[in-house]
């Protein structure tokens, strides 16, 4: 084969990975999902004069969801970069989203959402791929799923393998 030849295709495929790898580090997209409908954000009892005493304390001690969050921190490797809060929003159908919230990361290909139980993504739930780098969204966090378990929200580059920032979940 003409080594010339040879040389034109190691240049067309090494190019072409370095464009996919490099090219999201100059592009960014920003989004504002609004909190889901259904949201359970406040549990209000309003004592009325005629209700029994009884009745009130059963009222009371109605299940309130349990809510989660975290802070988002960066590598710091001075490359890969999250930050921002994060926290789980109980629904009234009884599912649960993740919220990322004044979120910003540095952008990167083929980035997810996973709930891990480590930061190395040894075992995780995978949330989708990251909507935007910066802003507001909303990620369905799994029927079933154990936040006591999976307490770290983390940022990850698929295709490498690399993190780029983490949230440690909290109970509220």
């Amino acid at each position: 084969m003409n080594k010339s030849l040879l040389a034109a295709i190691v240049i067309i495929v090494v190019g072409s990975v370095s464009v996919y790898a490099i090219s999201p580090y100059f592009t960014e997209s920003t989004i504002d999902e609004a909190i889901p409908s259904g949201a359970i954000t406040q549990k209000i009892i309003e004592k009325d004069s005629m209700m029994e005493e009884a009745m009130m304390e059963e009222a009371m001690m109605e299940e309130i969801p349990m809510t989660f969050s975290g802070t988002f921190v960066g590598v710091g490797d001075g490359i890969h970069d999250a930050q921002g809060i994060t926290y789980t929003i109980p629904l009234e159908d009884g599912s649960s989203v993740l919220r990322l919230e004044n979120f910003e990361s540095t952008n990167g290909p083929d980035l997810f959402v996973y709930l891990s139980t480590d930061k190395k993504a040894s075992k995780f739930l995978n949330l989708g791929e990251l909507k935007a780098n910066k802003g507001n969204q909303n990620y369905e966090i799994p029927d079933g799923a154990d936040l006591s378990k999976y307490r770290n929200v983390l940022i990850w580059c698929k295709s490498f393998g690399v993190l780029f920032g983490s949230a440690e979940l909290s109970s509220q």
